[in-house]
């Protein structure tokens, strides 16, 4: 009969402190994204349209809201890749 020698027993890592967590970049990050897309939301119901007139007597019509939400897609983009990519240090 042969026996299966286990690995040794790991230490348990080390839980974080309440206030060492709120400097975790990944929060920051979604509060970042959050905030932008607030900012799309209230920019689309109480900010005015964006009105293009020409000398012909035709006007466009454009939601603000479309405007912040394309810069707010691009920052979205940039905070999320900044923001959650992995870490050297995660690596452990």
């Amino acid at each position: 009969m042969s026996t299966i020698t286990h690995e040794p027993a790991k230490a348990a890592p080390e839980r974080r402190h309440w206030a060492a967590q709120i400097v975790v970049r990944e929060m920051w990050a979604s509060l970042a994204i959050s905030v932008m897309w607030l900012a799309v939301l209230f920019a689309a119901v109480f900010a005015p349209d964006i009105v293009s007139s020409s000398n012909d007597g035709n006007s466009t019509t454009i939601p603000s809201g479309v405007a912040v939400a394309l810069f707010a897609a691009i920052g979205t983009r940039v905070v999320a890749k900044y923001g959650f990519a992995r870490r050297d240090e995660d690596a452990d």
